[in-house]
């Protein structure tokens, strides 16, 4: 009985550090805030540097211009304004991020990933169309819906997602992720723009594309 009792002690402790494991995207801080500075003789938490917290002050912990508009005159109609750790250095080790999207009419957010961290959308103003592919573990399948002010969205880690303004005038989201830096992969950018390029004949073979397709479709990203 007692040998039993610490096999099922022993799988119960492997489960709780399996799950410790899942659920923790950013790595948890041991300290309260790790501010970050460009000084760097101080403590070094992901990829920062840390302020002497004898020296932090409220102003390390606040920004603001999430109220002012994006530029989306240039590029595919969509600007995102995003609050990193440059401009708010209390965000370091935090594991969260905010950032305001803007969107032209017709304006559209092309598919990407974030590959560190989940992001939830707050519609504050316009028609949008979004949505996300599963991975192939579930048959690539395509969740879409239309959002209006007021409604919600979330897109699951890492999973390939787009965002697009279907609406007649300007659309404005804000945005919330799981990381202080989850990344952003834009699919046809990283495929068809990467430096050194990919090899035509490897992207014509995956995608069963003309080779000279290819050649062109990597002038455009490139």
């Amino acid at each position: 009985m007692e040998g039993l009792l610490q096999f099922l002690l022993a799988k119960i402790i492997l489960l709780a550090l399996a799950s410790s494991f899942v659920y923790c995207y950013d790595p948890s801080p041991l300290q309260d805030y790790c501010v970050a500075t460009n000084e760097t003789n101080g403590v070094y938490v992901n990829g920062e540097f840390c302020k002497d917290p004898k020296r932090v002050t409220t102003n390390d912990f606040y920004t603001s211009g999430l109220n002012v508009p994006g530029n989306t005159i240039i590029g595919p109609g969509a600007r995102n304004t995003v609050v990193d750790v440059e401009r708010l250095p209390g965000l370091n080790t935090l594991g969260v991020d905010i950032a305001r999207y803007d969107f032209a009419p017709g304006g559209l957010d092309p598919p990407h990933t974030h590959p560190r961290g989940s992001q939830i959308f707050l519609v504050m103003k316009g028609k949008l169309f979004v949505g996300f592919v599963s991975s192939n573990e579930y048959n690539y399948t395509l969740f879409t819906k239309v959002l209006y002010p007021g409604d919600v969205f979330v897109f699951p880690k890492g999973l390939i997602h787009f965002h697009a303004n279907i609406g007649e005038t300007n659309a404005v989201v804000i945005s919330a992720g799981g990381s202080q830096d989850p990344g952003r992969i834009i699919i046809g950018d990283a495929v068809f723009g990467s430096k050194p390029l990919i090899d035509p004949k490897v992207l014509a073979k995956a995608f069963a594309l003309d080779y000279n397709k290819v050649k062109y479709l990597q002038t455009v990203f490139s």
